[in-house]
């Protein structure tokens, strides 16, 4: 059964060292941020987590960054500030999740079948 499969907006920074990568709910919500900073930034983030690519661009393998990371290209490690900045000085992409198929519970089924034994 597919899972995953939704629609997907972030944010990428491009750093000095590092791209940074911030999800948004949407881009609607995001310009709405940009022209009235009083909108509450849990609206419009998915979350304060903040993302780093190891120079591999928007579609590169996510790693959370670490605080000496967002230290040493934002001046600071508060992730608020950080995730800000991000939105501010970065352009969004726009995509859909790819699904992902997955047994969901492997001993049920044709694995039973087959003897294997967990």
């Amino acid at each position: 059964m597919p899972r995953g499969n939704g629609e997907q907006t972030k944010v990428i920074y491009k750093g000095k060292n590092e791209d940074f990568i911030v999800f948004v709910e949407s881009v609607e919500n995001l310009n709405k941020w940009k022209k009235d900073p009083s909108i509450r930034l849990l609206d419009v983030v998915g979350s304060f987590k903040v993302f780093c690519t190891h120079k591999h661009g928007a579609q590169g393998i996510l790693d959370e960054a670490g605080g000496g990371l967002l230290e040493g290209e934002f001046g600071t490690k508060k992730e608020e500030e950080v995730v800000k900045k991000i939105l501010q000085g970065g352009s969004f992409q726009r995509g859909v999740a790819e699904e992902r198929q997955g047994d969901r519970n492997i001993s049920d089924g044709p694995m039973q079948a087959q003897g294997y034994i967990f």
